[in-house]
């Protein structure tokens, strides 16, 4: 099957969804064992680049992804397209919601794909409007879920003794509602905004080298100011006027809060990411690593729900630590090499699966539904 960009697909996307993924898979074994951070400097350093990023990878993608399947509805004036093309975003929504719940309730507390869906619900309304409307409504989120961060207590309802582990009220309509909007691992506040970049980034033609350029060339002078611009205030910021603490909640580019800066960093190197994964395809499509790779994002879906419910499993089996209950910290090092390896299965079963069918099998359940 040719994957080059003339194709219907962009195969770049699958591709950078694979390095997401990658990325996500690294982020949460470490976040679970207590790993991070507890290993040598330039293994922690290379990990923490994860942090935050890949996720924001992922739902950017999402956003592509959700304006290339509604052209059609955005380009025609017929109301059976566009109502049907709704209706399938519903619907998918409504089907990634349910299955993060599902995860949740096992004790991933990490899920993303609950916040996914309840994205894809509120894009649903959104397939047809104006890229000045959602230009505006992406700074009132980002403004909004700023002066939250700063006039809120950001870490209510979360466990004392487990920060970002352990939601104490998850279960009850007040906390379930405060994680979802503003406090939780991907608040709709502001990380829908991730989301609405990539259907802003999904209306442009990306086919066109030229549009492609000015994006990698925008991402990645925005990424170079705004940590730049981060460092300069956390110095100049503390401990004069503010302590460390409080000037990195504000201006650091880190995901816990997801402020300003980090929405600002974090969307600039998600668009880098996936404009260089496009590049890569591009000029070598024809390679038997990135084919494997195409096939590992078309599947992400499996791949999320495997790593949870097979790659946690497994820690826990051979007692590499005790999750949920009696937390344990983990050296760093075992733990990227138990990802390495997880990545490298998941991208050897990609290819396989994907020479009989043409979507994971997880993906298919959710087309069947939608």
């Amino acid at each position: 099957m040719s994957s080059n960009l003339n194709s219907h697909r962009i195969e770049g996307l699958d591709f950078a969804r694979a390095l997401a993924m990658f990325g996500m898979l690294v982020m949460n074994f470490m976040v679970s064992t207590g790993a991070q951070g507890n290993g040598a400097p330039a293994l922690v350093w290379f990990t923490n680049l994860f942090e935050g990023r890949a996720a924001a990878t992922f739902v950017t993608l999402a956003g592509i992804g959700i304006s290339l399947m509604t052209r059609k509805a955005r380009i025609t004036s017929e109301q059976e397209v566009i109502q049907r093309a709704r209706t399938s975003l519903l619907k998918r929504s409504l089907f990634l919601f349910v299955l993060g719940m599902l995860l949740y309730s096992i004790g991933w507390s990490g899920d993303i794909l609950h916040y996914y869906g309840f994205f894809m619900c509120v894009a649903a309304f959104i397939i047809l409007t104006s890229p000045t409307f959602i230009i505006v409504l992406l700074a009132t989120i980002s403004l909004v879920a700023q002066f939250c961060q700063i006039f809120f207590n950001y870490m209510h309802g979360w466990s004392p003794t487990q920060p970002f582990l352990d939601y104490l009220d998850f279960w009850t309509v007040t906390g379930f509602l405060r994680n979802l909007f503003f406090n939780g691992y991907h608040p709709v506040f502001p990380w829908i905004g991730f989301l609405l970049i990539g259907m802003l980034i999904g209306r442009l033609n990306l086919t066109d080298a030229r549009i492609r350029k000015i994006i990698l060339i925008v991402s990645l002078s925005m990424l170079t100011a705004t940590e730049l611009l981060s460092k300069i205030l956390v110095h100049l910021f503390s401990p004069s006027i503010l302590d460390m603490e409080r000037a990195l909640f504000i201006f650091d580019t880190g995901p816990f809060p997801p402020n300003l800066f980090y929405l600002l960093s974090n969307s600039a190197s998600a668009l880098l990411v996936i404009m260089l994964s496009i590049y890569i395809v591009n000029k070598w499509s024809n390679n038997l690593l990135i084919r494997s790779l195409i096939y590992t994002g078309q599947l992400t879906l499996t791949h999320y729900v495997s790593h949870v419910v097979i790659g946690i499993v497994v820690l826990l089996i051979f007692d590499k630590v005790v999750l949920f209950n009696g937390y344990v910290a983990q050296p760093l090092l075992p733990i990227f090499i138990y990802a390495c390896v997880f990545f490298i299965v998941s991208v050897i079963f990609s290819a396989f699966w994907r020479r009989k069918y043409s979507r994971g099998p997880i993906e298919m359940s959710m087309r069947r539904w939608s």
